[in-house]
This record gives structure tokens, sequence and C-alpha cells, in this order.
């Protein structure tokens, strides 16, 4: 006897999974189902075995709004970003909260952190509640909450990354290009002996591995590493300096993940003692609004945050009035913003 196959879904926009999906999955009738999923104590454990079974394989997250809206459209959109203890994703939380506003939707914000674990349980409770649209930062997710996210038939960007292949679409940058790019910068400007202070999280990892690699094809010596936690701080940076020029004396420029980080870079070589641009260049990333105003003034990578949430909200607010969205990736680019840490 062969397995039934999962409800073949079309293209995005045209529909989500429903529970009727589901129940003719599980061979069981809707309301059924629906008691399977509600009040579990109702049916027999069988029937809750094969409803379960249907809802691992379609996706399916239940609305709990159904029924309790005379309208379809929420005027809401969930945004989900790793954290709001740094700065970085702040601008692109406030002008998608403004561009929204201004058309008559509101931002629910949710913070997954960085390792990624509370993302899914996250995601089913913002599916649960049919928002409009949803936002997220970058383009790594688990397979479950994929599989939630194209099950759920609702909207979604993804952003502060680059991939030609998003879930539905995105708006970012290439952190592969942001790593080649700083290494061929100092490069330019006479330094060989580099170092970079990264933050584990992935996106961050990929810019110190895009840095090294080019740092190689470059024929320089091998580039110095000191991988810290997510969110990173300033007093990570400190500690991180202290650590890589016990392993390399003659060190001349740091590439740091963080403005925070590249700000605890310089704070302890003023204390060390050690001329910054003079003997050591330092150049962050993200352009936080106290890297121009630092002595030195940091040389940091400028993502434009506000296009990004700006771009995101006209994203939604197209899908979510059925306008055609075309096209669906867009990079926004970076900038290399020199001051005097280099």
């Amino acid at each position: 006897m062969t397995q039934e196959s999962p409800p073949r879904r079309p293209r995005r926009g045209s529909g989500a999974v429903t529970l009727h999906d589901v129940a003719r999955l599980a061979g069981v009738a809707p309301i059924t189902a629906s008691r399977a999923l509600n009040t579990p104590n109702q049916v027999s454990a069988e029937v809750l075995r094969k409803v379960g079974d249907a809802v691992a394989r379609t996706g399916y997250v239940p609305n709990r709004l159904a029924g309790g809206l005379a309208s379809r459209r929420s005027r809401l959109v969930a945004a989900v970003v790793p954290t709001l203890s740094g700065p970085v994703f702040l601008e692109t939380v406030q002008s998608l909260t403004e561009a929204l506003a201004g058309q008559g939707y509101q931002l629910m914000l949710g913070q997954s952190g960085y390792a990624g674990t509370r993302e899914d349980a996250l995601l089913a409770a913002v599916i649960g509640r049919r928002p409009d649209g949803i936002v997220l930062t970058g383009i790594l997710h688990s397979a479950e909450g994929r599989r939630r996210l194209l099950a759920s038939g609702i909207p979604v960007v993804e952003t502060w990354d680059l991939t030609p292949t998003p879930i539905d679409m995105l708006v970012g940058f290439s952190h592969v290009d942001v790593g080649r790019a700083v290494a061929a910068f100092l490069h330019a400007r006479g330094r060989r002996r580099f170092a970079v202070v990264a933050g584990d999280d992935e996106r961050a990892q990929r810019r110190s591995e895009a840095f090294q690699a080019a740092a190689r094809s470059l024929g320089l010596p091998q580039v110095q590493v000191a991988v810290v936690p997510a969110p990173t701080t300033l007093r990570y940076g400190r500690e991180s300096l202290t650590r890589l020029m016990g392993l390399c004396s003659e060190l001349d420029a740091v590439f740091c993940s963080s403005d925070l980080l590249a700000l605890g870079v310089l704070t302890e070589a003023r204390v060390a003692g050690i001329d910054v641009p003079g003997r050591l260049a330092v150049v962050g990333f993200g352009d936080q609004n106290f890297a121009a105003d630092m002595a030195p003034a940091l040389t940091t990578v400028h993502i434009d945050g506000t296009a990004i949430g700006r771009q995101a909200a006209q994203f939604i607010v197209d899908r979510a009035e059925g306008r055609e969205v075309s096209p669906r990736v867009i990079d926004i680019g970076f900038e290399i913003i020199e001051r005097q840490s280099t």
C-alpha cells in the first residue's frame, strides 16, 4: 500500500496549507483534525498520531485568529531580529516601523537570539497569529522553520543577508563581499599583518572567513583570529586585542565584526600605548552613531539599515494588497567609510 504524498502547493502567494489539507492527508474528517489540534483529549491516540504526522509533513500552523476576525487582514507585520541589546539592527527596526505606520500597519517585534534555537518556537507563535507579513534577519533558518513559513502563505522578507534563492523576498547585502573588500582596503593602505575579531554568529563568521581567504589570496601571512560570543561587546574587543598582540606583536591591522568590538580594540590600544593608526589600523562594521565621534574616528563598513527597513516594508505592503513584486531580491550593497583609525 503506497503512502499518500503531502498535498502539492501552488507557487507562493496562491494560498496556504489549510486544515482540510491536513485532514485529507491524515485520512480523517476536518472536524476530527480540528479536535486533535484543539482538544486532543477528545480523540484517540491513533487519530492524534495521524494528525500530528500530517502537521509535521505539511508545516501547517493553526490559525489562532480564525473565526474571530471579519477580515483576513490583520494590519500587523512581525519582525524577528537576533537581539536589541546592540544597536546594529535598531536603524532597520525604526525605519520598518515608520514605513509600515505610514501605510496603516503596525509592527510586532521578537528576538530570536544568535544561536537560532529560539527561532522555530518564535516563528510558530508568529505564524499562528497570521500577520500580514514577516520580516526576518538573515537567510539561515532550520528546515522546520522554512517549511512552516512556506506552508503559511504569509509574505516573508529576509534581510541583512543575500542569496539568489530566498524563501520569498529579500533585501540585504553580501557578507562575503564585505570581508573581501575590507581585506583589499587594508592591503591597499600598506597593511600586511592582519587580525580579525568576530562574533560567533554565522553572518560575522562569513565576513571573517572571506577576510581571511582574501588575505591568503594576496599572499599575506596567516590572519590571527579571535572569536567572541554574540552579541559582541566593548569588553570582548579589549580582551581580544590583548590576546592577539600576544600571538603576533607585529599586527598592523584589525577588522572587527562590530563597531562595539572596534571601540574595545581602540580603547585597549590606547591603554597599551599602541598608536592608531600609526602602528595599528582598526576597521569596524555597522557605522554606528558613535563611530564618527570617537578619537580617533572609526573607519567602518556602512550598511544602509534605513533603506533595508523601508524596502522590506514596501515588499510586505505590496504583497498584502495584491500588487506584484519584482524583483524579489534587492542588493543594497555597502560602503567602507574611511576615517582616522586607518
